[in-house]
């Protein structure tokens, strides 16, 4: 059996609390079939590195992506509108965040226990307010359900007047409007589990609603992008340090070229002329570092981590990963 040796991870004589942020190799395996089983599968791995964090002795409250999964919610119910009406957009997304954060918190309170640590998970099902003038309505640009073909998603887009677009070079996906979160509805209830228990919340980037002039909130056809959503969560809860876990170890300039550059660490300021000379792929590694800069200008004196799911332990102890602060 495996021996843990817990240790205390402090800031200011508290526990170092930390936003987690999944990316999408955290929920599903490249070539694998995006079945529910599969997906848990894969989360049951997933939280074994999560636990590792909390065994460290870190506070953590834990963002998760939804593009894959809302895109098949989606398909699935309209290819049955024949049969029973189709969900709305917003519906779909609470579908996924529900379904996604039933199998963390199942595989990630399992794990925890395992190592000898009595901390409840819960999964707050979670609205995001956005405005209902963003500019990402007339420009939609965030990929959402399976890739295709150029061949298949020209038909796609005939059938079903979809917007599709190459994303980063594996294909054609749906895109959708990614506008600008402004507030998290729950954040107060969030607050309070915040001290006793790991909270999953925002997931897929929150659904999207707006406010009308009368205080209700009405959900909207939009994805917003996760790495947005869990930097106004660590502002909103004031967390230490922001953790983007992605499929690479560090974020790289001149990525795929002979002269690519894995970076250490770099300032708000160096990150911002790196995404000025258009270094970081839009809908890929570009929101990344745009929600890091934001965050630790937002926070001086904290940090953003992006690194792998992998090493994230690592990253944190200052061994690997890509650091971005103020100075």
């Amino acid at each position: 059996m495996t021996q843990w040796v817990n240790r205390s991870i402090k800031e200011n004589g508290k526990p170092h609390r930390l936003i987690v942020a999944l990316g999408g190799n955290a929920l599903q395996e490249s070539g694998r079939e995006m079945t529910a089983r599969n997906q848990r599968e894969v989360v049951a791995k997933t939280c074994e590195y999560l636990a590792d964090l909390s065994f460290m002795g870190y506070e953590m409250a834990i963002v998760h992506g939804n593009g894959p999964q809302i895109g098949r919610i989606l398909l699935a119910t309209e290819e049955a509108r024949n049969v029973t009406p189709a969900m709305p957009f917003d519906v779909c997304g609470a579908m996924s965040q529900g379904y996604i954060g039933y199998h963390i918190q199942q595989c990630l309170e399992y794990a925890v226990h395992e190592r000898g640590r009595d901390i409840p998970v819960a999964c707050v099902i979670t609205q995001v307010v956005v405005s209902k003038g963003d500019p990402a309505f007339l420009n939609p640009t965030k990929p959402i359900g399976p890739f295709y073909n150029e061949e298949d998603a020209k038909r796609i887009s005939d059938e079903h007047g979809y917007v599709m677009k190459e994303d980063a070079g594996r294909g054609f996906r749906r895109v959708v409007a990614s506008p600008i979160p402004q507030r998290i509805v729950e954040i107060h209830a969030v607050k309070r589990m915040w001290d006793t228990t790991i909270v999953i919340a925002a997931g897929g980037g929150g659904i999207p609603v707006v406010e009308g002039e009368d205080g209700k909130l009405q959900g909207v056809a939009a994805v917003i992008d996760k790495d947005f959503a869990a930097e106004l969560l660590a502002e909103s809860l004031e967390a230490d340090t922001l953790v983007i876990l992605t499929e690479v170890e560090k974020i790289a300039v001149n990525f795929n070229k002979p002269d690519q550059k894995d970076i250490d660490h770099m300032t708000a300021e160096e990150a911002e002329r790196y995404i000025g000379e258009g270094h970081f792929a839009p809908g890929s590694m570009l929101p990344k570092v745009m929600a890091a800069v934001k965050f630790v200008k937002s926070n001086p004196g904290k940090r953003a981590i992006i690194t792998s799911l992998y090493k994230a332990a690592d990253a944190l102890e200052g061994k690997t990963g890509t650091v971005i602060s103020l100075n």
